[in-house]
């Protein structure tokens, strides 16, 4: 649950344009959306404890099309996660190293897939070797955060020369009195940077930003963005199969994970807000070293090598929740056959984390990773939307959180979906349309191939 989400989301919701009270309220909002989602979750993993999530109950109880459309946004959602935290570390670990991030992001792919590949009780070891450090090092972020006495402006560079890229406020800012701590967000002129996308600059396809004030809307699309640092609950529902008594294990770890990251979510980002202003976190790649410029070099080193660490654990998780989706949709048919092969030894899918990985890279490696966080969030949020539907027809006996909660979530979800950047809800439409398209292609050739076997010869 604690990961690199944490790290990464600040910058693409500053760039939507809110303020600091609009921020805290899209992340109320996420986390409203994240709670009533991980119940829903919870009550399917209890009593469908196997792998894959809410595909597999979702197939079962509505039908084959809703079952994969719950996979599949599953799948490319988490998949554009795996991508977003790569280069989240790389980002973190050389941030001063213009050209060299894609190719460390890569780097990180490879060696994630070669610890998962291990075992799920290996990858599990290295994840809570992980997170106690990154807890620690959150709780001096907030710490040095709440005690900072100015925002953290010019000192970021000076305190952390080589370390963090110089930032030049007026080089950002297209309005009077460029440089000032209270320069809204909402004129932020983003930079180019090693992950700039092609499109960035095409109208209605860029974010909001850029003279527009904000409103409810980019509210909305800054909770949709944040809410991809809360979705590593799913993970957990995914890993059925895998843990020990899974009706009781995954309702509980689901909703005490959800009660610890809100706190400590809520935390950082008010310590975030007080030592950096909006226009600052816009900008900035590294924005938690930002909040802790002003102690000096080493809280900068700190961080930042937490922040990697954090994303190497998030990897490590989200490559293996991913695979396991995939290899119950391959088990069915929804996906290549291939991918449902298992290491007899070490209960590894391997062919599905291999297939992960290889595409994690390419991403890395050809687009515009930071945006990438809006396409993850699109894919999850329409699992959830399935999740959601699918709790709803659980019989009384097998619930135990009210119908309404499930309405919430799904109607929270529709909502947020929507809501992200238009970017994101089109790159992701079109890319779970060729899934559809490729479904139905199969099963086409599939019904050919068993009418030709049946006509006598």
């Amino acid at each position: 649950m604690i990961g690199a989400g944490v790290f990464a989301v600040w910058g693409p919701v500053a760039r939507t344009g809110v303020d600091a009270p609009q921020m805290l309220l899209a992340l109320l909002i996420a986390g409203a959306v994240a709670v009533a989602n991980g119940l829903s979750s919870a009550q399917l993993a209890a009593q469908y404890p196997t792998s894959g999530g809410a595909y597999v109950p979702a197939r079962e109880r509505l039908g084959a099309w809703p079952g994969f459309l719950a996979g599949w946004s599953f799948t490319i959602g988490k998949t554009a996660s795996c991508a977003a935290m790569a280069a989240t570390f790389a980002t973190y670990a050389i941030p001063a190293a213009d050209g060299w991030q894609r190719p460390v992001a890569a780097l990180a792919l490879v060696v994630v897939l070669g610890v998962n590949l291990g075992g799920v009780t290996r990858t599990a070891q290295a994840a809570r070797i992980l997170v106690i450090p990154v807890l620690v090092i959150l709780v001096g972020v907030v710490v040095l955060g709440l005690t900072a006495t100015t925002p953290a402006l010019s000192s970021a560079s000076s305190a952390s020369p080589g370390i963090l890229p110089t930032l030049d406020p007026s080089a950002y800012l297209g309005v009077p009195g460029a440089g000032s701590a209270d320069a809204p967000a909402r004129y932020v002129a983003v930079p180019a940077d090693p992950w700039s996308s092609p499109l960035a600059g095409i109208g209605w396809l860029t974010p909001p930003g850029s003279g527009e004030t904000p409103g409810p809307l980019a509210v909305l699309t800054a909770s949709g963005l944040l809410f991809f640092a809360f979705a590593g609950y799913a993970r957990i529902t995914t890993l059925g199969e895998e843990v020990v008594r899974p009706r009781r294990t995954i309702p509980r770890a689901v909703v005490i994970a959800l009660a610890v990251v809100i706190v400590i979510y809520l935390a950082v980002a008010v310590a975030v807000l007080r030592a950096v202003p909006p226009w600052r976190l816009a900008v900035s790649p590294a924005p938690l070293a930002e909040v802790v410029a002003h102690a000096g070099p080493v809280a900068v080193i700190v961080v930042t090598v937490g922040a990697a660490l954090a994303s190497l654990g998030a990897l490590l998780a989200l490559v293996t929740g991913v695979s396991r989706t995939a290899l119950a949709m391959a088990r069915t048919g929804d996906l290549p056959r291939i991918l449902a092969r298992v290491d007899a030894r070490r209960s590894v899918p391997w062919a599905a984390e291999v297939a992960v990985a290889l595409v994690a890279v390419v991403l890395v490696l050809t687009l515009d990773v930071r945006s990438v966080i809006g396409f993850s969030s699109f894919g999850v949020l329409l699992y959830y939307l399935v999740a959601n539907a699918t709790a709803l027809t659980q019989a009384s006996g097998h619930r135990f959180v009210p119908r309404a909660v499930s309405v919430l979530g799904a109607l929270g979800c529709v909502t947020l979906a929507v809501a992200l950047p238009p970017l994101s809800v089109v790159v992701g439409a079109a890319v779970l349309l060729v899934g559809v398209l490729a479904r139905l292609a199969a099963h086409a050739v599939s019904r050919r191939r068993r009418g030709a076997r049946s006509r006598p010869r």
